[in-house]
């Protein structure tokens, strides 16, 4: 069961880079544009494969709460939908499992009622909504996500595009503040820590882009999961975040990787 997708859909801009195609790029994905692929081209070779490990920490994360007994999901900033998808890894676990995407991406919009498509005994839906409106996305999950049960909120390679006029920080705590006890928060957020030779010139190509960027310390990331209980082992790089074998190999990552248990 897929549901959610509007009758109307707003036009794409193609003529302008957008974070969800540039990465769609990096993962070797083909819904992107000249401008999308041209602003990739601008960044460092390295962003590339940090891209493919964030994806990997995803599906580790999301598989891992899966077995854990988590069966409801809110993934907000979805992007391009490249499979496998987070629905894909936790119904592949449980066939069950309700999982509601959220993004204020036109391009995901048009791709949504193709791609997220459930398992028959599960349920997706799809949000066409900004994160920046945190009240309006939790009214409308509250409609297909039951909140006195343990949730799931992904918030991946997301947060590093506001910046801190937008309350980045406030906007997290609105929507953990609605999750059930049990539940947990799944982030990701991009830094230059393991590489800060790069920060400049990838702080330049987003300037250029007319993309916000606001890479955050591995402290400032540590306050989004603020008042929650931080899943083994802890806030660490993209590589380095598994609860099962087999172990990822470590390298530097460009993103700082955490799960949260709410109390």
């Amino acid at each position: 069961m897929t549901a959610g997708i509007p009758e109307s859909q707003p036009p794409i801009d193609t003529s302008r880079p957008h974070p969800a195609r540039v990465y769609d790029w990096f993962l070797g994905g083909k819904e992107n544009y000249p401008a999308d692929q041209e602003f990739g081209r601008t960044l460092p070779k390295e962003t590339r494969g940090n891209a493919a490990r964030n994806r990997a920490f995803m599906h580790r994360a999301s598989a891992w709460l899966a077995r854990d007994g988590v069966d409801q999901f809110l993934d907000i900033g979805t992007g391009i939908p490249t499979e496998p998808n987070l629905h894909q890894i936790v119904q592949a676990v449980t066939p069950t499992a309700r999982v509601v995407y959220a993004d204020n991406d036109p391009i995901v919009l048009r791709h949504a009622e193709t791609l997220l498509v459930s398992t028959p005994e599960g349920a997706t839906h799809y949000l066409h909504a900004d994160v920046r409106q945190p009240e309006a996305i939790l009214e409308r999950a509250r409609n297909l996500l039951d909140f006195d049960r343990p949730i799931a909120l992904s918030l991946i390679a997301l947060m590093h595009f506001l910046p801190d006029d937008q309350d980045p920080y406030g906007i997290t705590r609105t929507l953990v503040d609605a999750l059930p006890p049990g539940s947990y928060l799944v982030l990701s957020h991009g830094t230059a820590d393991q590489h800060p030779e790069l920060r400049k010139e990838t702080e330049a190509a987003y300037r250029k882009g007319a993309i916000a960027l606001r890479m955050r310390t591995h402290a400032e990331v540590a306050q989004f999961f603020a008042g929650l209980d931080l899943v083994e082992p802890g806030l660490v790089p993209a590589t380095e975040w598994y609860r099962e074998e087999p172990a990822p190999v470590v390298v530097r990552s460009g993103f700082h990787v955490g799960v949260g248990r709410v109390r």
